[in-house]
């Protein structure tokens, strides 16, 4: 039966919807059961496994709710400052993600209910769905998503639409019959233009929040997307690419692309194209040969770039960090140098790529303000309030590293002054 104010509750009770588990021991009014408990193990250890396996199957007493933790003890346990730990709490910025990422493995372990510390009326679940994690940006995109859902009160799914398991479609279902409160697609079926989105149109009519990531649908007869999303200026960060190229003495620039039936695929080809023009190659047809469709992966790299080296170029531009990689191995295997013979920019600017050999030229995608943009709209719309439907394009960073270098012909004069710096 359920307890009633001012009940004394005899007994252990166990809280184990978490890694770690929260004793309440002896006599505890229900008054207080809602605040502090008597007692917690607040660290990972085989006590507490035992605890929460021995409990669990008895159920002793009444379950309390989620426990109110103190900015010290995670202070303590994190090895930071209290006010770190609440701007983690709060969203804030400041924080390094290193740190960040601490700080929230600890409140996880503690157990850490969002709602305890900060209820909010608009509690919930965020769907977030990415096509896959093999590809380094989209656990980075994760990360960053989780970051903001836990520290604004709201608990966050993660779903991946993998190749042979659920479809996207599936997970969307699947969240709009749990009624999640929200949901953020990543590079999903909406930048595909050939797809069906009849689904997105589900969702919104249900009342659930939706906003996309990297590639609007079309727009409507007012030319805004059918719901917000937020994307990297593919077009323009392709240029940029091509111009510094360019700018160290290379002529014929080779591009590996995804399939083009996406969004983002266009919008880096439409770019390429325009800045080849802009350099003086009259139209498309010029450079036909330099624009290799391909996959998103090591292997589409690798097979893309052996097509381009047969064309005779000097540089790619890849869509992806993954094809670049690919790329650099094609151009191994042929007995030639990176950057001394073939320069290669990639797309993402994943972390690893600051430790490739050499390392790789990439632009930057800005993950992070992309998220924090997708993120603001999401809870306006949960929250009932106005936001902007038109599509937010963010810059990209040309990061140049040591994949790209003189053009061949060109290295004895020296490396150019953009070696050195990044370019925006």
């Amino acid at each position: 039966m359920p307890a009633v104010a001012g009940e004394v509750v005899v007994g252990i009770t166990v809280i184990v919807d978490a890694p770690l588990a929260t004793v309440f021991l002896g006599e505890l009014p229900m008054a207080e059961a809602k605040g502090s408990p008597l007692f917690t193990l607040r660290k990972q250890s085989s006590d507490c496994k035992k605890f929460a396996v021995a409990f669990h199957s008895l159920q002793v007493g009444p379950t309390v709710g989620p426990v109110r933790i103190r900015l010290q003890d995670v202070s303590a346990l994190a090895g930071v400052s209290e006010a770190t730990v609440s701007r983690v709490m709060n969203g804030k910025d400041g924080v390094r993600a290193s740190t960040r990422e601490r700080v929230l493995r600890v409140l996880a372990e503690l157990g850490y209910a969002p709602t305890a510390l900060h209820p909010s009326p608009h509690a919930g679940v965020i769907g977030l769905i990415v096509p896959e994690l093999d590809n380094p940006i989209f656990p980075k995109f994760v990360q960053s998503v989780e970051a903001r859902v836990l520290s604004s009160g709201y608990l966050c799914v993660l779903c991946c639409a993998t190749r042979t398991g659920a479809t996207e479609d599936d997970y969307l279902e699947s969240l709009i019959e749990r009624r999640v409160a929200g949901v953020i697609v990543v590079s999903g079926r909406h930048a595909d233009v050939r797809a069906d989105h009849s689904i997105y149109e589900a969702i919104t009519s249900r009342g659930i929040g939706l906003v996309t990531i990297n590639g609007a649908m079309a727009p409507d007869e007012n030319g805004m997307p059918p719901v917000p999303s937020v994307s990297t200026d593919d077009h323009a960060a392709t240029v940029a690419a091509y111009r510094h190229l360019r700018e160290s003495g290379h002529e014929r620039i080779g591009l590996l692309i995804g399939p083009t039936c996406y969004t983002p695929v266009r919008r880096r080809l439409a770019g390429f194209v325009e800045a080849a023009e802009a350099y003086g190659v009259a139209g498309a047809d010029a450079i036909d040969d330099r624009i290799i469709e391909t996959i998103f992966t090591l292997d589409g790299g690798f097979t893309g770039a052996q097509r381009l080296l047969d064309n005779g170029i000097t540089a790619i531009v890849a869509a992806s960090d993954m094809m670049a990689l690919g790329a650099i191995r094609a151009v191994r295997e042929r007995g030639l140098d990176v950057p001394d013979d073939i320069s290669i920019v990639g797309f993402d600017d994943t972390e690893l790529m600051r430790f490739t050999d050499p390392p790789l030229t990439t632009i930057h995608q800005p993950v992070t303000r992309i998220v924090d943009h997708a993120v603001d709209i999401l809870f306006s719309q949960i929250e009932g309030q106005p936001y902007d439907r038109a599509e937010r394009l963010l810059a990209g960073e040309l990061i140049v590293r040591g994949t790209t270098a003189r053009a061949p012909s060109l290295s004895s004069s020296g490396p150019t002054s953009e070696d050195a710096h990044t370019v925006n």
